[in-house]
């Protein structure tokens, strides 16, 4: 970022201005006009520290004031504890006077001491470092807290091998700043090896992958910016970072929060990370790993485990803006149908709203009891059914959503009324999420809205907040807002830009929309106020996180079944509460390739229930992308097709082609639901992503560390889908390992040291794989969640291919999907733990159940189990249950069948030997009940 411009009336020039001056002479004899970046503040020195609550507290004073950016802060305090074994928390505000943080009643956490009085800086003493170079260690169980006095600096490391995560020093040559604490601009940075691997830092759309890309900009602001826009603060703000590092053949991660809800810029240099902050405190957790999964388990114990979600919402989803009446919906249906498309949720942009007003019903194209009668129909078939909701309130006279709301005072108020923006039904207020009265009235509203139409979700998009004008608008004189003409989107009120304070013009400029536009620009002023006073300017990016709170807590009074929100805006926590789609993508062969990149964050983020547009929001896509596009988000954890008003249509049937597509695709999806449904309950109980960066499960596979174009559902079942124009077959990169492909699964890649391998993928086909060593649950299939749930089960088991010694284990949760609650317990889940074992020919395969009782009601069976994988041909007796078939052991006829395996790349770990497919039908086996069953290989 550019300096501010040098006085001409200063009667001595600062280090900032002589190092300006000197770069322009550079720039100008010598022609290399890059970027210099100037050093901001003298940093800080401690002068008091001592123990208490657990930690440590300190107090740092600022070494020489500075006025770039303002005034530094003279007294600053610290807070250091180790919350749990493997969480560490630095904690930096100031001394003497509270300053805005992430309230603590939205994202509740442990609270830090309150800010000292003065005169404890009065009773440290002059020597108290005497070396300003000596280092103080504060030690966890699994991190080590370091500081260094004078200038302040700190470091993390980890205690077993005691490599530095984290080190704010900065050195005369660091292109970074020691510490720096003003009232609008606070900057840190760390150091970093030249090969930590790192990821997260979005919402943004990263056209590197998903590693992070030195030089790249990280801007984190809350703001509607088209995902198509690269490298650009998008919808959501999460400022953690995981950190991958391979020492040695040795892999561990890390994590690193900033819990910091005002705009920030973040410089990542390959070498370095700087932090830069235009308010609020320093609020750092460090998660020690060392595995990916550990960094995620620990981050969301913090912030929030993610939300449970219902069984239906991993059927498939379409939508779109534009369905003009509810025939139009009905039609839909019955398309999906006809093409014989798996098909859960119908969903309805604004299309249904009278005026575009929230809860409401246009009488002519949406009459209530035509739609009622239409949701009764899908209801009783299973299907369901969710519209959106904006946050903008319209005003209106005669609309009783914001007549109560007003009586109420619940909107964002400036220069104390309540502030006026324009989205789609022309002016509106915005409620103001942090009041308590605002929540209770949301919650109302919803209620009453349900008793019109009994939705089954909301989708709550525009909330970072969306705005279409700029400044301090007021309603037009003897002219209609919006006209009834052209776009919606264009600003018709009356407005004049606000910059009169500081918080409309902060000192520092962030690299807002990627092109330093106001932070107020196309959203609510920055100076406007919430509840008791607190700043818009601080509370901006928590504004979509503080409606999802507020629209879970509404939802789950209403029936007291499982919510399930569709949330455009996140911020650190949003995965407790709703679900994500990316945005405003495009239907090019590029945004098909981002969206892989922008899911995997989201897992880190701790938002698993996430998925992109299947063929773009806009413009038309072509044939064969959607083709492509649906064998991809097939698989992303939230699979929904939606599309633009001014967009053809795209539902999935409108091309022969595609619908094959679908039908493969979305096919084994839906026999894969149990898997996915057990996924999400594993995130529900240790934060673990659905969809997850290879790196997950091949931690010390380096080749891996920046592969965006496969991914893994789980730990072990891998999709490489085609990502390019014209292809049919797929470079596929196999970690070390054995690989069959779930579509066919006598075919099979096994590889020593992992390798590149080029698979066939004409157009109806994408490659979907499961890892050695895995029990995989699996159901027939069919075309709505609510009748393919319940038919029988089969397992999947994979070993090494031939080897001789060998086991494998999966998991199987199942449970009442729509109760609040996901959770064993209160009889309404069962949870299975499948295993299986070879030794020496011999083979077991075996469950553990916990509360069996409720799979046993339901009646679910498995009917067939297939062994992967296993050398040798034939088989002695087989055994269930310590029973022989053959001599009455079950009542149905069991049936073994042997097929060979054929591997699509070289035998590098086999010889000659010959693997096989064991395939045991005619199974009855109670899911709710353990099982064992064995038999010998012939040789």
């Amino acid at each position: 970022m550019s300096p501010p411009t040098p006085s001409l009336s200063s009667s001595s020039p600062s280090p900032l201005h002589l190092s300006t001056f000197l770069v322009l002479i550079l720039c100008f004899f010598t022609g290399a006009c890059f970027a210099v970046p100037t050093k901001i503040g003298q940093g800080y020195r401690v002068v008091s520290v001592e123990e208490t609550d657990g930690g440590i507290l300190g107090l740092l004073q600022a070494n020489k004031k500075t006025t770039v950016y303002g005034p530094d802060i003279s007294l600053l305090q610290f807070f250091v504890k180790h919350e749990t074994e493997s969480r560490l928390r630095v904690h930096i505000t100031d001394a003497e006077k509270q300053r805005w943080e992430v309230p603590y009643n939205l994202l509740p956490r442990e609270q830090p001491p309150p800010p000292l009085k003065k005169a404890a800086l009065w009773r440290a003493r002059k020597d108290l470092y005497p070396n300003p170079n000596s280092v103080s260690e504060y030690s966890g169980p699994e991190l080590v807290f370091s500081f260094t006095p004078d200038p302040f600096s700190f470091a993390v490391r980890r205690k077993s091998n005691g490599q530095t995560l984290f080190n704010t020093s900065s050195g005369g040559s660091d292109p970074y700043s020691s510490l720096v604490f003003k009232d609008q601009y606070l900057e840190v940075s760390t150091t970093l090896p030249k090969d930590a691997s790192l990821y997260g830092l979005g919402e943004n759309t990263q056209p590197h992958g998903i590693r992070l890309f030195p030089g790249d900009p990280y801007t984190l602001y809350t703001t509607d910016v088209s995902a198509i826009n690269l490298n650009t603060d998008l919808y959501g703000s999460h400022p953690v970072y995981m950190d991958l590092r391979n020492v040695a053949g040795e892999a561990s991660a890390h994590g690193v929060l900033l819990l910091n809800s005002n705009g920030m810029d973040v410089f990542y240099r390959g070498t370095s990370l700087t932090y830069k902050v235009i308010g609020g405190v320093m609020d750092f957790y460090f998660f020690a790993g060392p595995s990916p999964l550990d960094v995620v388990d620990q981050y969301t114990q913090l912030i929030g485990r993610p939300a449970p979600m219902p069984y239906w919402a991993f059927g498939f989803h379409q939508c779109r803006w534009g369905y003009h009446n509810l025939s139009v919906v009905e039609d839909v249906v019955e398309n999906y149908q006809k093409a014989q498309i798996p098909l859960d949720v119908i969903w309805n942009d604004d299309d249904h709203m009278d005026g575009h007003k929230d809860f409401t019903l246009n009488p002519n194209n949406y009459p209530r009891p035509k739609l009622l009668a239409f949701l009764d129909k899908i209801h009783r078939r299973g299907m369901k059914y969710i519209v959106i909701i904006d946050p903008g309130i319209g005003i209106n006279s005669t609309y009783g959503v914001y007549q109560r709301g007003l009586a109420k005072d619940v909107f964002i108020k400036y220069d104390g009324e309540p502030f006026v923006a324009q989205v789609w039904p022309g002016a509106v207020n915005f409620p103001d999420f942090l009041n308590p009265n605002t929540v209770e009235w949301w919650g109302d509203e919803i209620r009453r809205f349900h008793e019109l139409v009994p939705v089954d979700g909301l989708w709550i998009d525009m909330n970072e907040a969306s705005n279409f004008c700029n400044g301090k608008c007021t309603l037009p004189k003897g002219r209609q807002c919006p006209s009834g003409t052209g776009p919606g989107w264009i600003c018709c009120l009356d407005c004049k830009n606000v910059t009169k304070t500081r918080w409309d013009d902060p000192p520092y400029k962030i690299n807002a929309s990627g092109t330093q536009v106001p932070i107020g620009f196309k959203t609510i002023v920055t100076s406007a106020e919430h509840y008791n006073g607190i700043l818009e300017y601080d509370a901006h990016s928590i504004y979509g996180f503080s409606q999802s709170v507020a629209t879970h807590k509404a939802l789950q009074g209403l029936e007291g079944k499982r919510p399930f929100i569709l949330s455009r805006s996140t911020f650190v926590g949003s995965g407790k509460y709703a679900a994500h789609w990316t945005g405003d993508n495009k239907g090019t062969w590029n945004d098909l390739k981002y969206s892989i990149s922008t899911m995997l964050n989201f897992g880190i983020f701790g938002v698993p229930m996430v998925g992109s547009d299947i063929c773009g929001f806009y413009p038309a896509p072509t044939e064969e992308l959607c083709n492509r596009w649906i064998e991809l988000g097939a698989f992303y954890p939230f699979s929904r097709d939606h599309a633009n008003f001014y967009s053809p249509r795209q539902e999935l049937y409108q091309w022969e082609s595609v619908a094959k597509s679908a039908r493969n695709a979305l096919g084994m999806r839906y026999r894969l639901l149990p898997y996915f449904y057990t996924l999400s309950y594993e995130a529900h109980t240790t934060g673990a992503p659905i969809a997850r960066p290879v790196f997950f499960s091949f931690p010390t596979y380096t080749e891996c560390y920046g592969l965006s174009t496969q991914f893994l559902i789980g730990s072990s079942v891998m999709v490489s889908p085609v990502l390019d124009k014209g292809k049919s077959k797929v470079n596929v990169l196999f970690p070390p390992g054995t690989w069959y492909s779930l579509f066919d699964m006598t075919k099979a890649v096994t590889t020593k040291s992992g390798k590149h391998v080029t698979l066939d993928a004409p157009l109806h086909v994408v490659n979907v794989h499961v890892y050695e060593n895995t029990v995989l649950p699996m159901q027939r299939g069919g075309m709505i969640s609510k009748e393919a749930r319940m038919t029988p089960f089969s397992l999947v088991v994979t070993f090494p291919a031939g080897e001789s010694e060998a086991q494998a284990k999966g998991s199987l949760f199942i449970d009442e999907d729509e109760l609040p609650e996901m959770k064993l317990g209160d009889g309404d889940s069962t949870y299975v733990q499948f295993y299986a074992r070879v030794s020496s020919g011999k083979v077991k395969v075996w469950s553990e159940v916990q509360e069996g009782d409720f799979a046993i009601k339901k009646g679910w069976i498995i009917e067939k189990v297939a062994v992967l994988g296993l050398g040798g041909s034939g088989a002695t007796t087989l055994e269930i249950n310590g029973q022989s078939q053959g001599s009455g052991g079950t009542a149905s006829e069991v049936e073994v069948n042997f097929s060979d395996h054929q591997f699509t790349e070289g035998l590098d770990t086999l010889g000659n030997m010959k693997t096989v497919m064991v395939e045991i039908t005619g199974l009855e086996l109670p899911v709710g009940k353990d099982f064992a069953m064995t038999w010998t290989m012939g040789i």
